[in-house]
């Protein structure tokens, strides 16, 4: 069931779950929006942004989804390189800025996506940065071979886990979330869920994805990986 921000006073939501994600994503919206057109996310300056459109562009697409599209900065990247994207967002608020700013984009849920509600194919269909729930992925997944055009990819830019694992253990399981380095105007930060690079590598096996390239941006004053991209295309 798609989380239903209209009953958040009626039943208690659970602290580590993706419906949790959701209400964090519907109060913080507007920081988010300041926060990403401000410039104020350093790795996204240095790296990450700049990794996800070459990685788009090296597939050559002449269409692209992107879900998860917040307030929409991809979309319009992809269309300086007159490519048509569609962005998608569970949050009404960030697809509101989004089509305030121009482009092309839509309000829907993964869980609506993984019905088979989103009647529409693409070249590429990109996450990035947005992949952060259990179960809404994992349907989400099973659901990207039918938005695909023949050879198309999925592109997939999250956390490295050898990084973002930090002192805890290396398995998978859900996290507690931190506003750590942002604006006070951020509140109640999001939950997310940890996964392995195996367990990655798995999920796209499950959902009929094969794997044809990871990368590792580096963040070039840390050396460390700024993230982990995965490239992958439906099995025929």
């Amino acid at each position: 069931m798609a989380f239903d921000p209209d009953r958040v006073g009626q039943q208690a939501i659970e602290p580590l779950s993706d419906a949790k994600i959701i209400d964090s994503w519907h109060k913080n919206a507007a920081p988010w929006t300041e926060a990403v057109r401000g410039g104020q996310i350093q790795s996204r300056k240095l790296v990450t942004d700049r990794a996800i459109v070459e990685a788009i562009l090296n597939c050559v697409p002449q269409s692209v989804i992107d879900i998860g599209c917040g307030e929409g900065w991809l979309v319009r990247a992809l269309g300086e390189h007159n490519i048509r994207a569609l962005g998608i967002d569970v949050v009404p608020a960030l697809i509101e800025q989004a089509q305030q700013a121009g482009g092309d984009f839509m309000a829907m849920s993964y869980e609506d996506i993984a019905a088979g509600k989103l009647n529409e194919r693409a070249d590429v269909v990109v996450c990035n940065f947005s992949l952060i729930g259990n179960e809404s992925v994992a349907g989400l997944f099973r659901a990207v071979p039918k938005l695909l055009n023949p050879r198309g990819a999925l592109i997939v830019q999250t956390l490295h886990p050898r990084t973002a694992c930090g002192e805890q253990p290396y398995r998978d399981g859900w996290r507690s979330g931190s506003w750590d380095g942002f604006s006070s105007e951020f509140t109640d930060p999001a939950p997310w869920y940890f996964r392995t690079l195996e367990s990655w590598t798995q999920l796209f096996t499950d959902s009929g994805l094969q794997l044809r390239e990871v990368r590792e941006p580096l963040h070039p004053v840390t050396g460390k990986p700024a993230s982990v991209l995965f490239i992958a295309e439906a099995v025929d």
